[in-house]
């Protein structure tokens, strides 16, 4: 099962995220989604567990435990395919742009 925690101190590595589900099954991957540009965190990321029910008995007890002083957030990762796109197209919507006097002629 793939899980999404979120909130994270910006001081978590994949180790530690890794380390916060061992105690409830084995653990296949952790990540720690970073920025591309400052390469530090984003504060959330994702652990993929093998075991489902290990997984969920994970989310139960951490969602909302206490980790470097903020509250984390833990459930079941949604696959990518259920969440509306987003348009990153700046000019979708009156055509933008233009500069100083644009209809001058």
């Amino acid at each position: 099962m793939n899980i999404y925690v979120s909130n994270l101190s910006f001081n978590v590595q994949d180790e530690d995220l890794r380390g916060f589900f061992t105690e409830y099954g084995e653990v296949s991957s952790a990540k720690v989604i970073m920025d591309k540009f400052t390469n530090q965190s984003r504060g959330f990321g994702f652990v993929e567990m093998p075991d489902s029910a290990a997984a969920k008995k994970a989310i139960t007890e951490l969602d909302n435990a206490t980790v470097e002083g903020r509250n984390i957030k833990v459930m079941e990762a949604k696959p990518k395919e259920d969440r509306p796109a987003r348009s990153n197209n700046f000019r979708s919507n009156n055509g933008g742009g233009g500069g100083y006097n644009k209809n001058r002629y």
